[in-house]
């Protein structure tokens, strides 16, 4: 197990990779077909959330704010800023729903959110998720909570075949899409809640919306109570199952932490052979991949298995991808969070932290690659290491919603790429290696 410190001991972050709530809720929100994140806070909060997602997804985003300043925040009281922007909305785009989330500012005014929303005649969810608490994973995981416990009617029927899917914030698109089909190939109709699949995979459209477009539809959320079953992945998502479970206890709750890897995709589907009575009879396809994925363990321990690691993610990606790496040998130096998690106990690593990149930094000589977002190829060039890029945001390379790195299929796609990143990092020592000979030489 790692040794977890559950703080880098600083009292702030000087280079930070952490993200907030009020985002994770925006991209929770995008994954309903037609819904329009109203951000209840300044204007700033709303811009930067637009621009990140923006230049990670490619795609334009749907999003807007109530552009509170502080002294509308003091004079004002939030009621009629929210009244207004919703009446704007709802006459300009007639969204099938308003997603309305608070920030910092809000929240230490105060703002009651519950009694606004009374006030409020059309479709709308709200959720508190001030910036100063929690981070990405649990902005997405308050608002799938409020999505169902605010639209999702009581049932007392189930529907066996049907199984709702509770995706952790650090899937991209076509991760959940594959999730999906993975599982309705064992005969079950899956919903995914929030749903990226659709909305922000990088497809072409007819026009750019003003809305988003694709994802799980109101008229869905509605009724997923009368699910045989509720499937969450990830920690940040667990609390999620007992929600639905409210709406109808006749729902069982089916948790994993990741499937990434052969053990964890192993997991699922001996629930799910279990769950659909196929006995040992996996999908054909299912089977072929595992096979690849097994060849691929083969072929990459040798790179994997001679190269430190610093992970820098969100607690449910970190523990996703150092499980992977750890099936073939690869060693997890350092692996640090953007927030505190009861996964990160989990975590097998010789250190993990809650901390930023000058943690990172000071700790350089612990790890050969780092595997992180964006922000973490500036720390690579300072500390001459490379890094592959994962989780958000990511403006350096383009097709991010594409990228699968979980069940058997992604990951051997994940094995190799990370394999190969590890052989290409030692030839280019070698050959810095060699040049340096050459100049001692000359000299």
């Amino acid at each position: 197990m790692a040794e977890v410190r559950h703080k880098s001991g600083k009292p702030l972050q000087v280079n930070p990779h952490k993200l907030s709530q009020p985002m994770g809720a925006t991209l929770a929100f995008l994954g309903v077909d037609r819904c329009m994140p109203l951000m209840h806070g300044g204007q700033g909060c709303a811009s930067f959330t637009k621009v990140m997602f923006t230049r990670h997804f490619c795609e334009p985003i749907a999003l807007q704010t109530t552009a509170v300043n502080d002294v509308i925040a003091v004079l004002d009281g939030g009621d009629y800023s929210i009244l207004e922007s919703v009446k704007n909305i709802h006459d300009k785009v007639a969204p099938e729903l308003i997603g309305v989330h608070t920030t910092g500012l809000t929240e230490t005014k105060g703002d009651d959110l519950r009694g606004i929303a009374s006030k409020i005649d059309v479709p709308l969810v709200y959720v508190n998720t001030p910036d100063y608490q929690g981070g990405l994973e649990s902005g997405w995981a308050l608002t799938t909570q409020a999505l169902i416990d605010q639209l999702t009617e009581p049932c007392d029927r189930i529907d066996a075949q049907k199984i709702v899917l509770v995706p952790h914030v650090s899937l991209q698109p076509i991760e959940v899409e594959k999730l999906r089909d993975f599982i309705e190939s064992f005969g079950f109709k899956v919903v995914a809640v929030p749903d990226l699949s659709s909305s922000l995979d990088n497809h072409l459209g007819e026009k750019q919306a003003s809305l988003s477009s694709g994802g799980v539809t109101v008229a869905e959320v509605k009724q997923l109570a009368d699910a045989a079953f509720v499937v969450t992945l990830g920690a940040s998502v667990k609390p999620v199952g007992t929600t639905l479970q409210k709406k109808n206890p006749a729902i069982q709750h089916r948790h994993f932490d990741h499937v990434n890897g052969l053990q964890g995709t192993d997991a699922l589907v001996a629930w799910l052979l279990e769950t659909s009575g196929r006995g040992d009879r996996l999908p054909p396809v299912v089977e072929r991949w595992r096979k690849r994925l097994q060849d691929a363990m083969l072929d990459s321990h040798f790179s994997i298995g001679q190269t430190r690691f610093l992970l820098v993610a969100e607690p449910d990606h970190l523990a996703s991808m150092a499980a992977s790496l750890r099936e073939v040998g690869g060693k997890i130096a350092l692996a640090i969070s953007t927030v505190d998690s009861p996964i990160l106990g989990d975590i097998e690593a010789d250190q993990v932290i809650v901390g930023d990149l000058e943690d990172a930094e000071k700790m350089h000589d612990a790890y050969d690659l780092i595997i992180g977002n964006f922000h973490t190829e500036a720390l690579a060039h300072r500390v001459a290491k490379k890094a592959v890029m994962r989780g958000f945001p990511n403006y350096e390379e383009v097709g991010i919603a594409l990228k699968n790195d979980l069940l058997y299929e992604g990951g051997a796609y994940f094995l190799f790429e990370i394999a190969n990143a590890a052989e290409r990092m030692r030839e280019e020592q070698v050959h810095h290696e060699r040049e340096q000979i050459k100049l001692q030489r000359i000299a």
